[in-house]
């Protein structure tokens, strides 16, 4: 996924930030964000959650969510 995610910020450029969070290494945010499945995406937009998926994603299924929420 880390690949997809490089081209997805490749993409969007200044339209959106993606943010990549080593759960174990700061397991107080994983486990405030309920976080159980990896990977986990998160959207968020000025601060509230706006889409939420665990597993596998397609690099242009996100890059058109994201899009859409822009």
């Amino acid at each position: 996924m880390q690949d997809i995610l490089k081209n997805v910020a490749a993409t969007l450029g200044d339209q959106a930030k993606v943010i990549k969070i080593n759960v174990d290494k700061n397991v107080e945010l994983s486990n405030a964000l309920r976080i159980k499945t990896l990977p986990t995406f998160i959207l968020y937009k000025s601060g509230e959650m706006m889409w939420r998926q665990s597993g596998i994603q397609d690099g242009n299924a996100l890059v058109t969510l994201l899009q859409q929420y822009s």
